[in-house]
Parts: C-alpha cells; structure tokens; sequence
C-alpha cells in the first residue's frame, strides 16, 4: 500500500483533473451544436445539454460526469491498494473531482455545478447514500419537474443519509458537497423562490 501521506494530495490533484474535463461542452461541439454555454443557464451540466433538444447528449453527458466521479474515488483506492485503505482517501478523491468540474482550469474556473458528479462519488464511496440519493432526485424531479430542486434536496440529504449508513468521514465529505452544491445553485435558488426557473425538458432559446 502506498503512504497515505502520499497517495492524499496525489488522489486529490488526479481527481480534480478528472473532473475539470467538460463532457458536456465537449459532446455538443462534437455534434455541432455550439457552446454550450451560450443557451439557457450557461452550465456545461445534463440538465443544460438537455435544453438543446438532443436526449442522447445529455443522456452521455449525464453518464460521464457521473462516471468521471465515480472513477475518481474508486481510482483513488485503487492508488493505495484496495484492502484496508482508509475511506478518506476515496472521499478526497472525489470531492476534488467534483471541485474540478465546477472549477475546471480548462475553462478559467467556470464549470458546472456538480450535481452528476457528485452523484457518482456518492455511489462509489458508499452506495446506499448514492442509490438513496438518486432516489430522491428522481422522486422530486418526477413530482415537481425542477432539476435544481430535485438536485438540492438530494443532496442536502445525503450526509443525513450518511449518517445512518456510512462513516463519519462519508458524513463530513457529503456535507462539504452538498454545500459546494447549495453554492452553485444560489442562482437558481434565487429563481426557485421568484416561480422563473426552467423546468425539465424546457428547450431553451440561444
């Protein structure tokens, strides 16, 4: 096993590079519809790839931001060995993929707002917080068709969900995200509380 001094800062550079790579934004050039950023909220996320009209692409995007999350705790174990590691280092690890996306170097630290990724670090680090995180998401988009509702109550519930079925350290990690998350969203809070925000499947105008 490598030293776990070591292997820490090395997980969290590794995952935060990971997670600054712009799936959305790269998918929908690559399909020739532009940047991404110039129509409806400007994020690089799903939920925007999904304002474009093209299901495919958000469904991809959807799936690489979480994977890339998810890659990037199950990578960090994979580091310093998978028998005994401590849990911390898969928490940085994705924490720091999930900075890396909403902060991308790539893009001079204006990304996205985490929420698949985050989802992917949470079921790779402790999967039942994940699936009932995802749960919750599904059931408030579904009932009240806001993705950023549904994205802020999931996880503004996930370290509660930790709480009960994970470790401390998943507890502490998740409420960081879910702040980080809470963060990005402040806009759409805004938005929220004034009844303008956009709901899912709205195709928005460049």
């Amino acid at each position: 096993m490598a030293d776990f001094t070591l292997a820490l800062p090395l997980a969290a550079i590794a995952g935060y590079l990971l997670g600054a790579v712009p799936f959305g934004l790269v998918l929908t050039r690559l399909a020739g519809l532009g940047d991404i950023r110039a129509i409806g909220s400007g994020n690089i996320g799903a939920t925007n790839v999904l304002r474009t009209g093209r299901k495919d692409l958000a469904l991809a995007t959807l799936l690489l931001d979480s994977g890339k999350g998810a890659i990037a705790a199950l990578g960090a174990r994979a580091l310093a060995g998978w028998d005994g590691v401590d849990p911390a280092l898969a928490v940085v690890a994705g924490v720091a993929a999930v900075i890396g996306h909403n902060y991308p170097v790539w893009l001079r630290f204006k990304g996205g707002k985490g929420v698949a990724t985050t989802l992917g670090v949470l079921l790779a680090t402790a999967w039942p917080v994940g699936g009932l995180a995802c749960l919750t998401w599904l059931l408030m988009a579904v009932l009240f068709r806001y993705s950023s509702l549904a994205a802020l109550t999931a996880l503004a519930l996930a370290p509660a969900y930790a709480w009960g079925l994970a470790e401390p350290v998943h507890v502490t990690g998740f409420g960081v995200l879910a702040v980080l998350a809470w963060w990005r969203h402040r806009d759409n809070i805004r938005r929220l509380i004034a009844g303008t925000e956009t709901r899912i499947g709205h195709k928005a105008k460049a």
